[in-house]
């Protein structure tokens, strides 16, 4: 990694969460989703970056708030670049701390934050707070109430929009994310969504993306981007996390996952895991 980037990366074994601080300047990172909710500051510098069809511009003291499967990048305008705190929260860990708010389940709610960049001070201070905890290992009680805290406050920016009336374009699209989902190691190609859902390549191409913010090739690598990064935390090898997910070999997974997350697979997983990896070839 360039000198004028670097990344701190924790994940709780408990609760699953990570906890990344990293510093950036000029392009930071590719377009990716992740599963997880990412709830984060900026602390230092202007951040930008794309998610749900807009630019944002994130300054120190505003929260932002990414739901799973969105596609961001993100970039520094300034030559200063931008320093950010963040936390990867996993969906189950989450719905069980609104349930115990009264809120219901993820699923239930469906949720849409209201705005990706918040000016709420007793957000941001309730985020600084939970990283803090997690990211220096404090006790389980402290981290506990930190989140709790965190969940509390975060539950305010959560509303329930009302989708647009889906036509058949939208329904045959979401049946052409479907086929993806469930196909991720094949190798699909145009032809195998165009039988699926009936649609002609060209229109199927242009509704995806207008759907989903991806064409179905580049949403295709982020899902198997994201299952790499789970199980490559969970302490599996890259080269057996390369074909698992799809990809050709360890150094097709190497390339796409440093776009994505400027790590490399095996850095990734030493830096969950404390496990070396000791595979052969490149990571």
């Amino acid at each position: 990694m360039a000198d004028d980037h670097w990344i701190q990366l924790r994940r709780d074994p408990r609760t699953g969460i990570e906890t990344v601080r990293a510093h950036f300047t000029g392009h930071a990172y590719d377009p990716h989703g992740h599963d997880e909710l990412l709830i984060g500051v900026t602390q230092q510098g202007v951040q930008r970056f794309r998610c749900q069809r807009a630019l944002h511009t994130s300054t120190p003291g505003r929260a932002i708030l990414i739901e799973p499967g969105a596609v961001h990048d993100g970039h520094a305008p300034e030559d200063a670049g931008f320093t950010y705190a963040m936390l990867y929260l996993p969906q189950d860990w989450t719905t069980r701390l609104l349930a115990q708010h009264g809120l219901g389940g993820l699923s239930a709610l469906q949720p849409a934050f209201r705005d990706t960049l918040a000016d709420d001070p007793r957000l941001v201070t309730a985020i600084e707070a939970a990283f803090d905890a997690l990211h220096a290992g404090e006790a389980r009680l402290g981290c506990d109430q930190t989140l709790d805290r965190l969940i509390g406050r975060l539950a305010r920016h959560v509303g329930v929009a009302d989708g647009p009336v889906r036509g058949d374009s939208t329904r045959l699209a979401e049946r052409a994310r479907e086929f993806l989902h469930d196909r991720m190691a094949w190798d699909v190609g145009l032809d195998d969504l165009v039988a699926h859902t009936g649609m002609d390549r060209f229109r199927l191409t242009r509704q995806f993306k207008q759907s989903f913010g991806q064409s179905p090739h580049a949403y295709l690598v982020s899902l198997r981007l994201r299952a790499a990064r789970a199980l490559l935390a969970r302490g599996h090898r890259p080269s057996e996390v390369a074909t698992e997910v799809g990809f050709s070999d360890q150094s097709h997974l190497g390339r796409w996952f440093q776009r994505a997350y400027r790590l490399t697979p095996a850095d990734y997983r030493r830096r969950c895991t404390n496990l070396l990896d000791r595979d052969p070839g490149p990571t």
